[in-house]
């Protein structure tokens, strides 16, 4: 769907799930989603849906991932750097309830 409209002229590798992925230093994790084959970055909690990045400057909530390890992450605040791991939100995440309240 999007490409880049230029040579990077430095990359790092990330990975998405799986996938060893090429990306420019310095650009945001959303930007990079886009152009993947499968561009989403979590699914609805209502309808099991894939949602994909849409605002790119934080407002929508649309692009929120696990990043390194760190859940309900926004990928268009945060840039890309070498071997930075990336998960698809793909299920539904409960909260934990306290016991005794």
């Amino acid at each position: 769907m999007f490409r880049k409209l230029h040579e990077p002229t430095q990359t790092v590798t990330i990975h998405i799930g799986d996938v060893a992925v090429t990306a420019e230093a310095g650009e945001t994790l959303a930007a990079v989603l886009l152009r993947q084959a499968e561009p989403w970055a979590r699914v609805s909690p209502v309808s099991g849906a894939p949602r994909a990045p849409f605002c790119m400057m934080g407002v929508c909530f649309e692009c929120l991932a696990e990043i390194e390890g760190l859940g309900a992450v926004q990928a268009c605040l945060v840039q890309v750097s070498e071997g930075m791991r990336v998960r698809r939100l793909a299920e539904r995440r409960e909260l934990a309830q306290e016991v005794g309240s």
